[in-house]
C-alpha cells in the first residue's frame, strides 16, 4: 500500500475519514453506494504520509506495555485493555429511551459538556436533508446530543470532522466506531493540537458497518421506493433495542414503518457489510478511554427501560465515568469481568473467524490488513467449530471471487 488510492480501491478503507482530515486539500469524503464512505481525490498529491500512517484500514498495533496498570488479564487477549465491568444508564429518561441500550455513550458526553468544562462532542448524525445518509457533527448541547441518539447502521465519517475539534475553545469528546477511534489515536500521535484538544474517546461496540445499498434494502423490505420521501430514520433507540422505523411523506401526510431490530440487522443490514468489516479484529473499542454497547447476557424484557455494558479501558476513562456517576448523569453497578464474552459471545467468536479470513486472503494473494498486539488465532482454535474454521477460510475465499479482491476496486 502507497498511498490512499491503495487502501481505498483494494477495499481496506473503512471510511473513518481520518485522511481527509489530514489531507484536506487533496482528500474529501463522499458517499458511495455500494461500498460505504470513501475519500475522493479532489487535487494535489495523492501520497501523504501523515493520511497513511492514521489509516486504520491497513494496520493497527496494540502493544500490551502500552495498558495501563491493573487491566484484567483474563480480558486483555480477547477484548483489549480494560480496567472495569460496568453496567448501567443515563439518568435523564430522555437520553435513555431515545439511545440505542441505555444511553451511556450520550449521557457521558452530556456530563463532560455539563459538567466537566469541555466544550463539545463530535459524532454522527442523520443529514437533515437526506435521513438515509449521515454527517459529521460537533454538538454543544443536551438538544444537540438527544438529535443524534440511537444507532446509525449506515456509512459514518467522524474523523472528517477533526479539525472542529482541533480548532475548538477546549477538550471535547469523540465517540465513534472502534476503527474510528483507532483512527483518532493515530492522528493525536501526528498532530500535537488534536492531541490538546481530544478529551476523551468513546467507542460503542460493532459488527459492521452496512453500506447505503444496506439502508436501500430496508426501504424495499417497507415498500418506500423513493428516498427522498423519507423523512427521518431512526435505525434503534425509542426502546430497548428499539425497532427500525422510517418516517416518510405520503399524499395525506406522513406515516411510519418499521421492522424489529431482528429483521433490519439480522435479515438485512449484515449482509451488506463492508468488506473490510469482515476481517476486522476490534469489534469492542480497544482504543478508546471507554466502550459501550449491548449487555445482551439477558434478553432484555418487554418494554425494559435500556441498559448499557461499560468499559473503562484508560485511567483517563476511569475518572470521566466516575465523575459523571457523582453528577447524577450515570446509575451504574460494577460487573463481573465473565459478563463480557456472556454479553457478547459472537464478537469474540467474530475476532477467531478473523484469523481464517486472514489466511484465506494471503494464500489468494489479496491484501488484507495487519495487526500487531491483538491476538486472534487463540480464538480461531478454541471458539469456532470444526465446521466454522472451515467456514471462515472457504467462506472467505468465495467472497474473494464473488467481489473480486484481487483485482482494484472503482469507487464512484
Amino acid at each position: 500500500m502507497n498511498n490512499i488510492r491503495d487502501v481505498v480501491e483494494r477495499q481496506l478503507c473503512c471510511g473513518c475519514g481520518v485522511c481527509a482530515y489530514l489531507s484536506p486539500d487533496s482528500l474529501e469524503m463522499v458517499d458511495a453506494v455500494e461500498h460505504g464512505r470513501r475519500p475522493r481525490h479532489r487535487g494535489g498529491s495523492a501520497d501523504d504520509p501523515d493520511a497513511m500512517k492514521a489509516c486504520p484500514g491497513i494496520m493497527l498495533e496494540r502493544a500490551d506495555e502500552d495498558a495501563p496498570a491493573g487491566v484484567i488479564p483474563e480480558l486483555l487477549p480477547g477484548w483489549g485493555p480494560v480496567l472495569e465491568v460496568w453496567e448501567g444508564h443515563a439518568t435523564d429518561e430522555a437520553i435513555r429511551f431515545a439511545g440505542s441500550s441505555g444511553g451511556a455513550a450520550s449521557a457521558l458526553a452530556l456530563a463532560c459538556i455539563e459538567d466537566g468544562g469541555m466544550h463539545g462532542v463530535l459524532h454522527v448524525r442523520s443529514r437533515s436533508d437526506a435521513p438515509i445518509l449521515n454527517e459529521t457533527v460537533l454538538s454543544t448541547t443536551r438538544e444537540e446530543i438527544l438529535r443524534a441518539t440511537g444507532s446509525r447502521y449506515a456509512p459514518a465519517s467522524p474523523c472528517d470532522g477533526l479539525q472542529a475539534v482541533e480548532d475548538a475553545a477546549g477538550p471535547c469528546v469523540f465517540i465513534g466506531k472502534p476503527c474510528d477511534v483507532a483512527a483518532v489515536r493515530n492522528a493525536t500521535r501526528l498532530r500535537a493540537p488534536l492531541r490538546e484538544k481530544v478529551g476523551v474517546t468513546i467507542a460503542f461496540f460493532c459488527a459492521g458497518t452496512p453500506t447505503t445499498r444496506g439502508t436501500m434494502a430496508l426501504l424495499d423490505r417497507l415498500g418506500i421506493d423513493d428516498p427522498s420521501d423519507v423523512l427521518d430514520v431512526r435505525y434503534r433507540g425509542n426502546g430497548w433495542p428499539g425497532r427500525t422505523v422510517f418516517t416518510v411523506k405520503t399524499a395525506t401526510g406522513t406515516e411510519t414503518r418499521s421492522l424489529s431490530y431482528e429483521e433490519s440487522w439480522g435479515e438485512i443490514l449484515t449482509n451488506h457489510k463492508q468488506w473490510r468489516c469482515n476481517v476486522c479484529a476490534d469489534h469492542t473499542g480497544e482504543f478508546a478511554d471507554i466502550a459501550v454497547g449491548d449487555p445482551w447476557h439477558r434478553r432484555p424484557a418487554p418494554r425494559e427501560p435500556g441498559r448499557s455494558l461499560i468499559l473503562v479501558r484508560t485511567e483517563r476513562g476511569r475518572r470521566i465515568l466516575a465523575d459523571a456517576v457523582a453528577a447524577g448523569r450515570l446509575a451504574v453497578e460494577r460487573s463481573e469481568p465473565s459478563v463480557l464474552p456472556a454479553a457478547q459471545p459472537e464478537l469474540l467468536r467474530g475476532r477467531g473467524a478473523v484469523w481464517g479470513r486472514l489466511l484465506a486472503c494471503r494464500l489468494m494473494g489479496v491484501p488484507a490488513p495487519r495487526y500487531r498486539g491483538m491476538p486472534m488465532f487463540r480464538h480461531w482454535w478454541s471458539r469456532l467449530t470444526v465446521r466454522e474454521k472451515a467456514g471462515a477460510t472457504i467462506g472467505t475465499i468465495r467472497r474473494v471471487n464473488k467481489r473480486g479482491l484481487r483485482a482494484r476496486t472503482t469507487v464512484s
